[in-house]
């Protein structure tokens, strides 16, 4: 029985353990120090993000640390329920979490919209398409990167309910309510006006 009990907990531990270490790597901190621009935390927000890496006029840093960090949120997916068939949830978990709160940076990581949009593609490609279309058309009318992020978050589990895909919607709400939570900064500044515009002057 305990060789049994071992052997059922494995997958779904090991899928959240490697999940985590693949979504806690800082590709956003690696790459600006690669291209000698310094500690992104240094800067701006301190964030980790691409949002923050913009803020070193690196625009192609910029573009990349968006491209790896979705990179590694579809990647956990996708490898780890090969591996481990059915623990694609938990390895999305994982790499979600490890991007918000790496252990290598002290807990203090991104804000999770770059690395929930490779989630959301790898575990359903239409809620994945829907999450892109809101996130780069808030971000297109209101020109705030934190509006564009947050909606493309909350519109996700809309996406999922929308498309009968129920076992998604929790998860996906789970996500939306954190990343809203990890915005908490962005929306103060967003009430009292003070928050800036992409492209604008002090943007983070």
């Amino acid at each position: 029985m305990p060789v049994l009990l071992s052997q059922i907990w494995f997958g779904p531990l090991a899928a959240l353990v490697l999940g985590y270490l693949l979504g806690s790597i800082p590709f956003g901190l690696v790459l600006t120090r690669l291209a000698g621009a310094g500690d992104i935390r240094a800067i701006g927000s301190g964030n980790i993000g691409a949002t923050n890496v913009l803020r070193t006029g690196r625009k192609g840093l910029a573009a990349l640390t968006l491209i790896l960090d979705a990179a590694k949120g579809a990647a956990a997916v996708l490898i780890l329920d090969a591996i481990w068939p059915g623990t694609g949830n938990l390895a999305a978990i994982g790499a979600f979490f490890g991007h918000l709160y790496p252990v290598w940076l002290r807990f203090r990581g991104g804000k999770g919209v770059a690395t929930l949009l490779g989630i959301a593609l790898a575990l359903s490609w239409p809620v994945g398409l829907a999450f892109a279309f809101v996130w780069l058309g808030a971000l297109a009318l209101f020109r705030f990167s934190s509006v564009g992020g947050m909606a493309a978050a909350v519109a996700a589990p809309i996406a999922a309910a929308a498309l009968g895909q129920w076992s998604l919607v929790a998860l996906f709400l789970l996500f939306a309510l954190m990343v809203v939570w990890k915005h908490r900064a962005n929306i103060g500044r967003l009430l009292d006006g003070s928050e800036p515009r992409v492209g604008g002057a002090g943007h983070a």
